[in-house]
C-alpha cells in the first residue's frame, strides 16, 4: 500500500512522510495537485494526504473526490468549525490542523487503514443490459461488439449503481452517497463531471445519450429502452 503526499513545504513533508511510513505506507510526494490528479489513473494511491499551503482545502477536497474515493486526509491551518464540518461533508476522512502530532497522525492513519481494510467485500456478478456489459472482475465495460474499455473506480461504481437500478431515476444526492459514500447535498457538479467522463466511454453518440439519460431537475437513469 502507498500514500500520495501533496505538500510544498520540505520540512513538513519530511515529518508527514515519516508519519505515513510508520503507519505502514510507501510514500510518493507531489507538489502540484493538478499534476497528481492527471497521473492518478496510472498509479492510484491507497491514501491521499493533502497538506498544501495557500490553497483552498475545501476546493482541493472536492477536486480529489471528483477523481477517487480513496482515503483522504487533509492537513490545514486552524479553520472555523464550519469549515472543518464542510471538509468532512466534502469527503475528507480526517482533518488535521497545524500544529499536529506526528505520533498521533500515525495512529489516526493506521485506524483509517484498518477500517478501510475491514470493509466487507461483496462478490459482484457481471451485468449485461441493452447491449452493454459491465465486468467487475476486470472493471471494464463493453458496448455491443466494441473492445472492452477500462473504468476508474468511480466510473465503475456509478455505472454499477445505475445499472442495478435500471430505468429508475436516481437523484444526484443519492448517487453521491452510493458512489462516494458520503452525504451528497450540493454536489451536483461532482456527479455531472463523472457522468460526462463515463458517457465518453459508453455512449455511441454523446449528443444523444443512449444509456445514461439525464432527467432534468431530478437526476440520472440507465435506460434499457
Amino acid at each position: 500500500m502507498y500514500a500520495l503526499l501533496l505538500t510544498q513545504n520540505p520540512d513538513e513533508s519530511a515529518i508527514l512522510a515519516l508519519a505515513l511510513r510508520r503507519a505502514g505506507l510507501a510514500v510518493t510526494t507531489e507538489q502540484d495537485l493538478a499534476r497528481a490528479l492527471h497521473i492518478w489513473p496510472d498509479r492510484p494511491a491507497d491514501l491521499i494526504l493533502l497538506a498544501l499551503e495557500g490553497s483552498d482545502p475545501l476546493a482541493d477536497a472536492r477536486r480529489v473526490r471528483a477523481e477517487t474515493d480513496m482515503l483522504l486526509v487533509i492537513v490545514t491551518d486552524p479553520v472555523p468549525e464550519r469549515t472543518h464540518y464542510d471538509l468532512l461533508e466534502a469527503g475528507a476522512d480526517l482533518v488535521v490542523t497545524r500544529p499536529f502530532s506526528a505520533r498521533l497522525l500515525t495512529a489516526q492513519v493506521r485506524a483509517l487503514l484498518r477500517r478501510a481494510g475491514n470493509l466487507p467485500v461483496v462478490g459482484l456478478t457481471t451485468l449485461s443490459l441493452a447491449g452493454l456489459t459491465l465486468d467487475p472482475a476486470t472493471r471494464t465495460v463493453q458496448v455491443l461488439d466494441q473492445l472492452p474499455r477500462r473504468l476508474t473506480h468511480l466510473e465503475f461504481r456509478l455505472l454499477h449503481t445505475l445499472m442495478t437500478h435500471s430505468d429508475q431515476v436516481l437523484p444526484a444526492d443519492t448517487i453521491v452517497e452510493r458512489v462516494w459514500g458520503y452525504s451528497g447535498q450540493g454536489d451536483r457538479d461532482l456527479v455531472r463531471g463523472l457522468v460526462s467522463r463515463l458517457r465518453a466511454k459508453v455512449e455511441p453518440d454523446l449528443q444523444n445519450p443512449r444509456y445514461i439519460v439525464t432527467v432534468a431537475g431530478v437526476g440520472y437513469s440507465f435506460s434499457t429502452a
